[in-house]
């Protein structure tokens, strides 16, 4: 019955289904997962003498004025005072005229919410209310869950408990039995019951810890699992130092640094064991992870292996093989790339060759996927940029070998929390150094008042011969919503105004691969003064000569975005700027602006953003493979995440098939066809 429409409810019709589905409720089992985002406590009603200015209150006060509705602008302001014989207090309701014939002079109402001293006045806004009567016949502690307009918190509380009197003796558990005694956790029917409707607040406290624990348990072992039933085929190939490893390092364009030499030696060890390596490399923008891939390139060609360098972008992969083709062309090294772009006939010719072994390296978009991509001896895996491809997707390029290395890159900064969830079984490696002669980009947060000065900037770096980004947010004017700037509109209007003596041409992800390639190449050639682009430049684009990145609507960014987009420019001798640009007065967004300004460290950056945005928008859209978490937090839950990482541990040390039943359960759950596996 827990997997039942929830219409099997009494007064759930086709139209109240239809109201739930905006919540992603379908299923009885869906109805009791949805949590409640907080919880009004009711338990001590607080005199009006104590009460705590800027939290949340419960008090009984008798209203003591009649209320009046007042009009500022286009706000309908309702206010009257009420007094528990401690002290005395207003209460207002704002476009809520209705509330004025809800309250009587003389009566006792319980009010709860937030207290503010304004204007040397106490008040509480907005609160929720209760008559006396309803006070005292009701739960102590009130549920308060996400919900739309169409659906109150008092219908939602209805069908949730409904629900639960429904199923709640069909509440499975999933924990190991050892877990749960381990931890003196509740039973999954009092955590469910209890997070919803708790008999006390400690109750609830419990009931809430062992949901997240269990959430983060069934991920984090969901993803072990996954990892490992591959990680079984794999007995390791062993790959020797060669001979002329030394003489390829010398002849790169630039010395490796102390960071790129350490990392590169921890390569080198992994490639030497038995076991396959699984090995993350972080490194900030212009940190030199593309030339440590070379380095593992290198050493894998040099034991008779072939391997394959996956991309999220066709810029990005053509990027690679480019670099890769002119650092080895004195090393007898056969190269191609593999994209959306390549014709039939072309792809049929290297499909062909690669499979015979005549290709070395095959560099490429999610196009190495395809199951026509067939090598001779694939020895090393690598993806660039991994956290936009999935478990899944990293694993079947592995699986195109027998046991070959895997090499994940990125530039995007993972705080440990997110790392623990995303790479629990991978070895990671930090390049906490950039390469010599790279200088601070100078950052700047400013409103739109200064389009003057920055259009100024730009054309006086311009005319010293740099070049110049402006990221939009949107594509086209079409799509545009809040007076956002679009890359097709705005870049006409610099080019017939502002910038009319300028070459200036726009790149987005919805033109053609070959448009695209065309127009980076020109940019990257110098025949582009300016480049207005969405996004698709944030990964990879290395145009030494760039140096301001102007990002219009800042607002609508991500920290860890931004950062990837200003990491576009400094990668030459060049002094660089990043101008960020924003008419936002959100208070949240000046916090993450001011932390661009004040440091150029991804991994605070990252913390930052995490903390700011939480898990589930980390990454931007749903390319980081994350589930939206239902209870957890994994940048707030740090404690229970460490726990669960290592009972999950212990399990996969331990004899599967003592945990056969839960693994069952687990690939069940996913059946691996999840994205976000």
């Amino acid at each position: 019955m827990i997997d039942e429409s929830i219409q099997i409810l009494k007064g759930v019709g086709a139209q109240t289904s239809a109201k739930f589905t905006k919540l992603n409720i379908f299923t009885i089992k869906d109805l009791i997962e949805h949590f409640p985002r907080n919880h009004e406590d009711h338990q001590n009603i607080m005199p009006i003498s104590n009460i705590k200015i800027d939290k949340h209150n419960s008090i009984l006060a008798r209203v003591i004025s009649t209320p009046q509705l007042t009009k500022k602008g286009s706000l309908i302001i309702t206010t009257f005072k009420v007094t528990d014989d401690t002290g005395t207090l207003s209460i207002i309701f704002f476009n809520q005229p209705y509330t004025r014939s809800n309250f009587h002079v003389g009566e006792v109402y319980n009010f709860y919410g937030i207290v503010n001293n304004k204007y040397n006045t106490i008040q509480m806004s907005s609160p929720s209310y209760k008559t006396l009567s309803q006070y005292n016949n009701m739960p102590k502690i009130v549920p308060i869950y996400p919900s739309t307009k169409l659906l109150s918190q008092t219908l939602i509380r209805n069908y949730i408990q409904q629900a639960l009197d429904l199923v709640k003796d069909e509440m499975d558990e999933v924990l190991p039995e050892e877990i749960i005694l381990k931890y003196n956790f509740l039973s999954k029917k009092e955590a469910i019951c209890n997070v919803h409707f708790p008999t006390s607040y400690d109750v609830f406290m419990q009931a809430r810890h062992r949901l997240i624990f269990e959430e983060l348990f069934i991920l984090q072992l969901s993803l072990y699992l996954l990892k490992s039933d591959f990680k079984v085929k794999n007995q390791g190939t062993v790959k020797n130092i060669p001979d002329d490893l030394m003489c390829f390092i010398d002849k790169l364009p630039f010395s490796l640094t102390t960071a790129q030499k350490r990392v590169t030696n921890e390569i080198i060890a992994d490639m030497q064991k038995e076991e396959a390596a699984n090995r993350l490399i972080q490194g900030d923008v212009g940190s030199g992870k593309t030339v440590i891939a070379a380095i593992s390139l290198f050493i894998t060609i040099r034991n008779n292996f072939q391997a394959a360098l996956m991309a999220p972008t066709e810029v990005l992969a053509t990027q690679h093989f480019k670099f890769l083709n002119e650092i080895f062309k004195d090393f007898n090294i056969t190269i191609k790339l593999l994209t959306g772009s390549t014709s039939k006939k072309n792809k049929q010719i290297l499909l062909d060759s690669l499979q015979a072994g005549e290709i070395d390296i095959l560099v490429g978009t999610h196009a190495l996927l395809e199951d026509n991509v067939v090598y001779n001896n694939l020895g090393l895996a690598i993806t660039d940029e991994q956290h936009r491809f999935g478990v899944r997707q990293r694993l079947k390029l592995s699986q195109k070998g027998i046991s070959p290395d895997i090499l994940a890159m990125t530039a995007t900064p993972i705080p440990r929390t997110l790392g623990l969830i995303l790479y629990g079984d991978m070895d990671i490696s930090i390049i906490d150094e950039l390469p010599p002669g790279r200088t601070p980009i100078k950052t700047n947060a400013v409103n739109s008042s200064y389009y003057p000065r920055i259009y100024n900037f730009i054309r006086q770096h311009i005319d010293k011969g740099r070049q110049c980004y402006i990221i939009c947010p949107m594509v086209t004017e079409n799509e545009k919503t809040d007076d956002l700037k679009d890359v097709i509109s705005y870049t006409k209007q610099l080019a017939s105004n502002e910038f009319s003596q300028y070459n200036i041409e726009y790149l987005h992800g919805k033109m053609k691969g070959r448009e695209k390639n065309d127009v980076m190449t020109r940019f990257a050639n110098g025949d582009i003064d300016i480049l207005v682009s969405t996004t698709v430049v944030e990964v990879g684009v290395n145009v030494p000569n760039a140096t301001i990145m102007i990002i219009e609507n800042a607002e609508r960014f991500g920290l860890s975005q931004l950062h990837q987009l200003r990491g576009r420019v400094g990668r030459g001798i060049h002094e660089s700027f990043c101008i960020l640009i924003s008419d936002s007065y959100n208070s949240d967004t000046k916090a993450r602006l001011k932390v661009m300004t004040d440091t150029t460290d991804g991994f605070v950056i990252a913390d930052m953003d995490l903390k700011l945005r939480g898990s589930g928008d980390f990454f931007g859209t749903k390319q980081h493979g994350l589930p939206e978490m239902k209870i957890a937090n994994i940048y707030v839950h740090t404690d229970i995440l460490q726990m669960v990482q290592r009972e999950v541990e212990n399990i996969m040390k331990t004899k599967q098939t003592r945990y056969a039943e839960l693994f069952e359960y687990i690939r069940e759950k996913y059946k691996y066809t999840n994205p976000t596996l």
